[in-house]
C-alpha cells in the first residue's frame, strides 16, 4: 500500500471534520489521507494549520503538491471527484443545486450548534448571552423541523452529501447537547438516524467512541 498523498488537519469532535471523514469512508479513499489532529479554539490559532489556510479553518486538506483546500464543502466536492463510484453530489441540473442546498441547511445546523457550544463551554457563565444562545438554538429547531416536514423522504432515499451532513449534525447534537430533545420533535429523523448510524462510515467516525 502506498503512503497517503494528502493530509487532513482535523479535530475529531468537529461535525464538519466528521462530514469529510464520512465522505472518505463512503468513497473508499481513507488510505489516501493521513490524519493530523490539531487542538483548535477561536482564541488558540495553530501556526501549522494557518499555512496556506490563513483563516485557520478545520477541516483543511493539504494536497500532494502542498496546496491547501479548506471548508468542508470544498473538500467534500474535491474528494467526490476523485473516486469512480456513484457521486455523492449530483453533477448537474436541479438535483445538484437541490442536494447542495439541503447540505447547506445541515451545515447551518452545525454552525449554530458549534457556536452554542463555544458560548456555553468556553465563555464564563456570567458573560454568556442567553438571548444569543436561544437564537442559535431556534435556528437548529427550525432547520430540523424543515428537514422532518419537507425533506425527509429525500434524505431517506440515498446516503449522499445532504444525508451525510444531516447525520453529522444530529450526531453533534447528541455529543454536545444530549438533552436537546430533537428526537421527540422529529420522530422520522430519529428513526432514520438510528439506521444510518450503523453504517460503517458513521461507526468509524463516531467521536464519542474515541
Amino acid at each position: 500500500m502506498s503512503a497517503p498523498s494528502m493530509t487532513l488537519f482535523h479535530s475529531p469532535a468537529s461535525p464538519f471534520v466528521r462530514k469529510v471523514l464520512v465522505v472518505l469512508h463512503e468513497t473508499g479513499q481513507t488510505d489516501r489521507v493521513a490524519l493530523h489532529a490539531v487542538n483548535l479554539t477561536p482564541v488558540n490559532p495553530v501556526a501549522e494549520l494557518n499555512q496556506g489556510n490563513p483563516a485557520g479553518k478545520i477541516p483543511a486538506l493539504r494536497l500532494a503538491d502542498g496546496s491547501v483546500l479548506h471548508d468542508s464543502r470544498v473538500i467534500c466536492e474535491y474528494l467526490d471527484l476523485q473516486h469512480v463510484g456513484n457521486p455523492l453530489i449530483p453533477r448537474e441540473g436541479w438535483p445538484r443545486w437541490h442536494r447542495l442546498t439541503l447540505a447547506s441547511l445541515a451545515d447551518a445546523i452545525m454552525d449554530a450548534a458549534v457556536l452554542t457550544r463555544y458560548e456555553t463551554f468556553l465563555r464564563p457563565k456570567d458573560k454568556q448571552w442567553d438571548a444569543w444562545i436561544e437564537a442559535q438554538q431556534d435556528k437548529i429547531r427550525r432547520g430540523l423541523s424543515n428537514l422532518e416536514q419537507e425533506h425527509f423522504a429525500e434524505l431517506a432515499s440515498v446516503f449522499d452529501i445532504a444525508a451525510i451532513g444531516v447525520a453529522c449534525a444530529l450526531g453533534y447534537l447528541d455529543l454536545r447537547f444530549p438533552d436537546f430533545g430533537w428526537r421527540e420533535q422529529q420522530p422520522q429523523l430519529a428513526g432514520w438516524y438510528a439506521q444510518v448510524s450503523q453504517r460503517e462510515s458513521m461507526q468509524a467516525t463516531d467521536p464519542s467512541a474515541t
